[in-house]
């Protein structure tokens, strides 16, 4: 049965996010990502900037980390840590070019007033990888995340933690192939991930919408959902039908300067959840 839209719940959010002001493409850590594609940095800082104003004009909170020179993918600031009742893990990073964003969140989360904060032992990308569904977080590995940065996720943050394995190259971070929508309901492209986790997710989710590739590579996954309002990017027009028909209010925003970076607007923006 169709559930209209005004039952659906926004619930206001509090979000870090970065200013592209150093971003560009100059190396290759993902199939995205292709250094002789150059990053037009007006248009990525215009872009970047529409989507912190539909988030503020959602209501939510916007708070800003300051970016540094030299670290050009700090804009993807999802990456950089997992926040769960006012607990947060800051990331590892798989890669060196990367490696010295950690440490820019951990100051930005001390300054703040966090406790406890930890940095990960094992490599973990933040909610690149570490979603929080209602009761439990799904976190992904085979790309990037290890398997043992979820035993310590489970520790650490306190929440039961789902492994799912990603095989797709293409969608190398679990928040590219898969969004939370609310507590119990999730979206996500079945091929991405491995035959057992495939299995795992239509169990707990039996009522997710499934994406379509084209849907899928235009970044489609890459959203971020209040409970009710879903912002995704414009061209990924089969999953805003999908999501309409379903009660969810879609707000498409274009963002094609970051996605030479394999972002999209799930990854500019990590989730301050308090305790």
């Amino acid at each position: 049965m169709k559930t209209s839209s005004s039952a659906r719940a926004a619930r206001r959010r509090r979000y870090l996010l970065c200013p592209p002001r150093h971003f560009a493409v100059e190396y290759a850590i993902n199939p995205w990502m292709d250094p002789a594609r150059p990053v037009e940095p007006a248009a990525a800082l215009q872009q970047w900037n529409g989507l912190r104003a539909v988030l503020l004009d959602l209501g939510h909170r916007v708070e800003l980390l300051t970016p540094v020179r030299g670290l050009p993918d700090m804009v993807f600031t999802a990456n950089g840590a997992t926040v769960v009742d006012g607990r947060v893990l800051v990331a590892r990073f798989r890669h060196h070019q990367r490696a010295a964003e950690a440490d820019a969140h951990r100051r930005w989360f001390v300054a703040a007033g966090y406790r406890p904060v930890h940095t990960a032992g094992p490599v973990n990308e933040g909610e690149g990888d570490f979603l929080l569904a209602g009761p439990r977080i799904l976190a992904a590995t085979g790309f990037r995340t290890s398997r043992a940065a979820h035993r310590e996720a489970r520790r650490l943050l306190d929440r039961p933690v789902v492994t799912l394995t990603l095989v797709d190259p293409r969608f190398y971070h679990l928040d590219t192939a898969l969004a939370v929508l609310d507590d119990d309901r999730i979206m996500y492209y079945p091929p991405a991930f491995a035959p057992a986790s495939r299995r795992l997710l239509h169990v707990l989710y039996p009522r997710a919408i499934l994406a379509s590739e084209a849907d899928a590579v235009a970044f489609g996954l890459n959203a971020v959902s209040d409970g009710r309002h879903v912002v995704l990017p414009a061209a990924a027009r089969g999953l805003a039908d999908r999501l309409h028909a379903e009660g969810y209010v879609p707000v498409p925003v274009r963002m094609p300067e970051l996605l030479k970076g394999g972002g999209g607007p799930k990854c500019c923006v990590l989730e301050l959840r308090p305790a």
